[in-house]
């Protein structure tokens, strides 16, 4: 198995390109922080996850040394970047930027499930502000 940033995560390249989401176990990508859980993928240079936040739930304010994408596939997200909140839904985009503080809070009636891509310079967890 090759190595990778971020414990169960699947390395592609070497003959794997393509990969069945749906069959791929997933990880918790916000220990200490968010109930976010999905599979993750990293490449050479990037990472990406298929990850699911529950109804209702929300992540306590982090920031990534990296920049974050965020792509909204199911549910409704409030967002806070850098003390800005705005809303998200189904199609909407969200860039947090790198070493800029911010969190999330999924509305009550569906789970967020959301794409997300990042850099590799560190894995797919980001760190708690105390």
């Amino acid at each position: 198995m090759a190595e990778t940033k971020t414990e169960g995560a699947y390395k592609a390249g070497n003959g794997k390109y393509v990969f069945d989401v749906d069959k791929l176990d997933g990880l918790m990508a916000g220990p200490g922080y968010a109930e976010t859980f999905g599979p993750v993928v990293e490449g050479e240079l990037t990472q990406v996850g298929v990850m699911t936040l529950p109804a209702g739930q929300s992540s306590d304010p982090h920031f990534h040394i990296n920049e974050q994408w965020v792509y909204i596939l199911q549910g409704h997200l409030e967002v806070t970047v850098d003390g800005e909140v705005s809303s998200a839904g189904p199609g909407g985009l969200v860039y947090f930027p790198a070493n800029v503080v911010h969190c999330v809070a999924v509305s009550p009636e569906e789970d967020c499930k959301f794409f997300t891509c990042k850099d590799l310079r560190t894995g797919i967890a980001g760190t708690p502000v105390e």
